[in-house]
């Protein structure tokens, strides 16, 4: 069931991405997509989130020892899940840096509503029905430190990507 709780959160994030800035540079020479182009960023960006998927099953079974308390580990993969999948798109909403490139304040605030939301919901009383179990400091704290260096090595790829197909 936490698949699809997961989807969901991750769905109504993206809702306001209709509300989004363009970078000024698309508004003075708009851009024609290419499907292969867009086949090539899906198959070089696509592997981190697999590979960060795996560091973090990782994590959850051997430091903290969540194959002892699969509570645990739905809780800890909701929560990392949610975050790199609704944080990254901050990364991947434009080919420069995603600090001086503004998002919309509806994609803002979706964003880190939804994610604020699944930090907390395992500390009220809905965790109960959801299977949940409140992360202990140093859980949360890896998984933070999981989702900043995702989201660097996401953004170093991406610029790589970008010079090498000349578009920055």
């Amino acid at each position: 069931m936490v698949p699809r709780q997961r989807k969901k959160a991750v769905d109504v994030s993206q809702i306001s991405i209709p509300t989004d800035n363009v970078d000024a540079a698309l508004l003075r020479r708009p851009k024609r997509w290419q499907i292969g182009f867009i086949r090539q960023f899906m198959t070089i960006i696509g592997p981190i989130s697999s590979l960060y998927d795996f560091l973090t099953f990782g994590l959850l079974f051997w430091v903290f020892r969540a194959s002892e308390n699969p509570s645990l580990f739905h809780t800890g993969w909701f929560v990392e899940s949610l975050a790199t999948q609704t944080l990254v798109v901050f990364v991947i909403r434009t080919a420069g840096n995603p600090f001086k490139s503004r998002p919309s304040w509806p994609l803002l605030i979706a964003v880190l509503t939804v994610v604020t939301v699944a930090t907390v919901l395992p500390y009220t009383p809905l965790r109960a029905p959801l299977g949940f179990t409140p992360l202990p400091l140093p859980l949360l704290g890896t998984i933070a430190l999981l989702t900043v260096t995702y989201l660097g090595l996401v953004q170093m790829v991406k610029t790589w990507f970008y010079r090498r197909h000349a578009l920055l």
